[in-house]
């Protein structure tokens, strides 16, 4: 495929390669996303792919963190706009996360493909690590857990939420009922609140 006349900076380049990197994902998969492969749809010479992103494992990387940041803005972004109450945060993260469950299916993709490699993992531990602290701020004016027990309740949360979001995206769950679901959870997990009589 000829190169692309258009001359981008560094960065809307970047932003570029990644936005063709999703696309190829939604079509044909991880397996479907090399840099040659992302240099021909993208209209690009392969060395200012390889230049990007240096090797596969990178540009899943580069991918991930993208997509990450994404969901992880949209959480947050609702959680502030939430009316401050137990049950609306819930709710609220429930729906964003779901949203974004729907919105970017090739993040779930994009994960699978990073395991195996240890360092690809860690970063993916990290990213984890980033959520539950995202949540359990959120969380913690409604919880009377210590920090600590309160972290591990997240991080529970968050593995039923990706399952919950692997059957809404397998057409097994409505919208509705996973954020239903995940509220439920939520609110039920938090232990006595501050404040309260047992």
């Amino acid at each position: 495929m000829a190169t692309t006349s258009t001359r981008l900076s560094k960065q809307a380049r970047r932003e570029q390669l990644l936005d063709t990197a999703v696309t190829i994902v939604r079509r044909r998969g991880t397996d479907g996303l090399t840099l040659v492969t992302l240099a021909e749809a993208a209209g690009v010479s392969r060395p200012i792919v390889y230049d990007h992103f240096g090797t596969r494992p990178g540009l899943l990387l580069a991918l991930h963190r993208r997509l990450d940041e994404r969901h992880r803005a949209a959480i947050t972004r609702a959680v502030r706009e939430a009316a401050p109450t137990v049950g609306e945060v819930a709710r609220v993260i429930g729906a964003a996360y779901f949203a974004c469950a729907e919105e970017m299916p090739e993040l779930g993709a994009v994960s699978a493909a990073l395991k195996g490699d240890p360092e690809l993992e860690q970063v993916g531990r990290e990213m984890l690590d980033g959520y539950t602290d995202l949540m359990a701020a959120a969380l913690a004016p409604y919880s009377g857990l210590a920090p600590e027990a309160l972290r591990l309740r997240c991080v529970g949360l968050l593995g039923a939420a990706e399952v919950l979001a692997a059957e809404l995206n397998r057409g097994r769950a409505s919208a509705d009922a996973a954020v239903t679901a995940l509220t439920g959870l939520i609110t039920g997990g938090l232990g006595p609140r501050p404040g309260s009589q047992r």
